[in-house]
């Protein structure tokens, strides 16, 4: 909990310049692509638009709630891609959540980060084709 609380700390401080997590979020950027900045834009974006209290009540939701039921309860197939690199949601909550989710499918990418649908968007969009196919 000590983590997520220095979390909350940062992005009530500064939100803008919460870097640790943006940095984790830029792991893996693609080879040849040239700074950060569009990447780094694109991927913070959303939650820079938000107001204050909702990102701080993410970070509580993200950190506080146990969706093991939820899961369970999953009736449809499931397609689950996570990246093996994240810095934010490790690899292992990914592979934890296919097991509880009846007809999940687990794609992991390697080297891909916490904002592969970004970074690694070409690899996700044949993924989701793939699975909507079968």
């Amino acid at each position: 909990m000590e983590v997520f609380d220095g979390i909350r700390e940062s992005v009530q401080a500064d939100r803008s310049h919460s870097s640790g997590p943006q940095r984790a979020v830029l792991r893996g950027e693609p080879p040849g692509r040239e700074g950060l900045a569009g990447p780094a834009r694109l991927l913070l974006a959303p939650g820079d638009a938000g107001r204050l209290p909702g990102a701080v009540d993410c970070i509580k939701a993200f950190s506080e709630t146990d969706f093991t039921e939820d899961l369970k309860k999953f009736d449809v197939p499931t397609l689950i891609i996570h990246g093996d690199d994240d810095q934010i949601v490790r690899c292992r909550s990914a592979m934890l959540s296919a097991k509880l989710v009846r007809n999940a499918t687990l794609k992991v990418h390697p080297g891909a980060p916490h904002g592969l649908c970004s970074t690694h968007k070409g690899q996700v969009n044949a993924d989701l084709l793939a699975f909507l196919k079968a």
